[in-house]
């Protein structure tokens, strides 16, 4: 655990990319195989399960650091991160250890799980007296499930390569299921991401393992500047850009596998790709969507057409490991292919995207699968015109693919050769009720706000203020009286400096205190975007939004001008 600790206070301490590198590569110079191979596990984003209770964790804390428990929540405002208040209260260890981070995972913490309490609360004491500081900090989070490092996948892979001499590229196509909880990390699956031999990778890999997905980045220009910039619209594949689970489904050996972007396998949560993959030939691997697919009639003409359903509704599928028949009949999914990564066994990823593209359409005739809708047009306005059509589609805009381009790894925006031309979000303006402080190098800022829209829209500014001066006072809203209705969270797209100067607008206005959030004076009005809007029934304001951020602090505007939740609904409706 040492070097491990150690390791993680290096990546900690700088936010240069070569040094992380650096770091990284030193650690797989020296990690035995065992360790290396939880290490990588957990930097790529693998998630420990949690093994311990975080409530019997404070519990045992306070226990052990002899304090009461009013005291421990005191110092956990201050410092804004559980396993680091842990870690700070907690005396100093009496009988230090250099246990190895693959022991410490595989012989100590996984056993805690299904223990009796007295036990687990035993071994775990016993633990924090064999680490130092950092090290209680790293096993607390192990064991509470909520381990998280400032180091992307793509870095991890960067220093394998370079501590193995194998190409990156390589090792990416490897790392693919890597982090899929059903297959634990091992010395043999470790080397085989380090392997430097003259097998091709399909001879090293798993017959269910996929290809690391190709990835665009977001295009921000405008449409009148495209053709200096892109070419004639004639060089691009143009495609509808859907709100699904990105996917690809891999079948060999007779077996289909179904993973997503994330590197999970969900084939059992979605039986019904699983069926169209079936009759497809061995050897076959399909990029695409994952999508809710609807019968909708037009309401003028009454005609029955298929169109994808909201995001919402994909989501009741996603968490789910009972699917009842009326779960599958609410929420059919089906599958939008884009892409053809292997054929006949054969690694197809080199061709151009015209060639593989071709090759698809062939593929797919005759089976259940449908394949991605390709546009046209004569020109980047004509394209601008039907993209503004995209909500009314229920899509989120176009996909741009050049034509000659290969199927690359990861993004490769200095290539240039995939972009999704999304429209632009929804935007509501709200208030801020309630922050939270962030994690990592931001747990001492509050950065995670709850906005709110007005029930709705005050009659003027006095209306406005006599509900902010009721809240001030911490007087509970009547029914059916105008208040300030939650509706979102949300924790990004202000710069460090705008963190900091609300963090001291809200440690100034802070009403009540329940753990480690905290109740705000309502002061300040965001505009707030969003990508989708749908109904929710497990939300106070009956509506939930999709990927909401802030967009800029609307000094400009006064609190009785915020958005309603009439605003929403129209929202919702259109």
């Amino acid at each position: 655990m040492r070097r491990f600790s150690r390791l993680f206070s290096e990546l900690d301490a700088t936010t240069s990319t070569n040094e992380k590198v650096e770091a990284l590569t030193r650690y797989f110079d020296e990690a035995p195989p065992r360790d290396a191979a939880w290490a990588v596990y957990f930097l790529a984003g693998g998630k420990p399960r949690q093994v311990v209770k975080t409530a019997s964790l404070v519990g045992l804390a306070c226990r052990m650091a002899n304090i009461e428990y009013w005291l421990f929540d005191e110092c956990y405002q201050q410092v804004g991160d559980l396993a680091e208040t842990i870690a700070l209260v907690l005396p100093r260890g009496d009988a230090p250890s250099d246990v190895g981070l693959a022991e410490w995972v595989e012989d100590r913490l996984l056993p805690l799980r299904g223990m009796p309490d007295e036990e687990v609360a035993q071994r775990v004491a016993g633990y924090w007296r064999e680490l130092d500081t950092l090290g209680r900090f790293l096993l607390t989070k192990l064991v509470g499930g909520g381990f998280r490092v400032g180091v992307s996948k793509l870095l991890v892979q960067r220093a394998l390569a370079a501590h193995a001499g194998v190409d990156a590229k390589r090792v990416a196509q490897r790392m693919m299921g890597y982090t899929d909880g059903k297959q634990p990390p091992s010395p043999e699956r470790y080397q085989a991401l380090i392997a430097d031999t003259g097998q091709a990778d399909s001879e090293l890999r798993d017959p269910g393992q996929p290809y690391p997905f190709f990835l665009a980045h977001q295009l921000d220009l405008p449409p009148e500047v495209f053709a200096p910039r892109l070419g004639p619209v004639t060089d691009w594949l143009v495609e509808w850009k859907y709100d699904g689970i990105r996917g690809q489904v891999v079948k060999r050996e007779g077996q289909v596998w179904v993973w997503s972007r994330g590197e999970e396998l969900v084939t059992e949560r979605f039986p019904e790709i699983a069926a169209l993959a079936g009759p497809l030939p061995d050897g076959t691997v399909l990029d695409g969507e994952i999508l809710v697919w609807q019968e909708e009639a037009d309401a003028e003409t009454g005609e029955i057409a298929w169109r994808p359903a909201p995001f919402a509704l994909l989501q009741q599928r996603i968490g789910r490991k009972n699917l009842t028949k009326k779960i599958l009949a609410d929420a059919p999914v089906t599958f939008i292919c884009y892409d053809l990564l292997e054929q006949a066994s054969e690694d197809i990823r080199g061709l151009p995207q015209r060639e593989r593209r071709a090759r698809l359409e062939v593929l797919l005739q005759g089976t259940g699968f449908r394949l991605s809708p390709v546009e046209t047009a004569d020109s980047w306005a004509a394209f601008a015109r039907k993209r503004a059509q995209s909500r009314e589609r229920g899509v989120e805009g176009f996909m741009l693919k050049r034509q000659d381009a290969g199927y690359g790894t990861g993004r490769t925006k200095a290539e240039g050769l995939w972009w999704k031309w999304k429209i632009d979000p929804m935007t509501i303006d709200c208030v801020l009720i309630y922050a939270q402080a962030g994690h990592g190098r931001r747990s001492s800022v509050y950065t995670d706000y709850t906005f709110a829209v007005w029930s709705r829209q005050p009659q003027d500014k006095a209306e406005a203020d006599a509900v902010l001066a009721a809240i001030a006072n911490k007087k509970p809203a009547q029914p059916g009286a105008l208040q300030l209705v939650p509706f979102a969270k949300a924790y990004s797209g202000l710069t460090d400096e705008e963190f900091r100067q609300v963090d001291a607008i809200i440690r100034r206005n802070t009403l009540e205190k329940f753990g480690p959030v905290r109740s705000v004076k309502p002061s300040l009005v965001f505009e707030l975007g969003f990508e989708g809007i749908n109904r929710s029934t497990r939300h106070k304001s009956g509506i939930a939004v999709r990927f909401p951020r802030m967009l800029r602090i609307r000094g400009d505007k006064p609190l009785h001008e915020a958005n309603s939740l009439q605003d929403l609904e129209a929202m919702l409706h259109s």
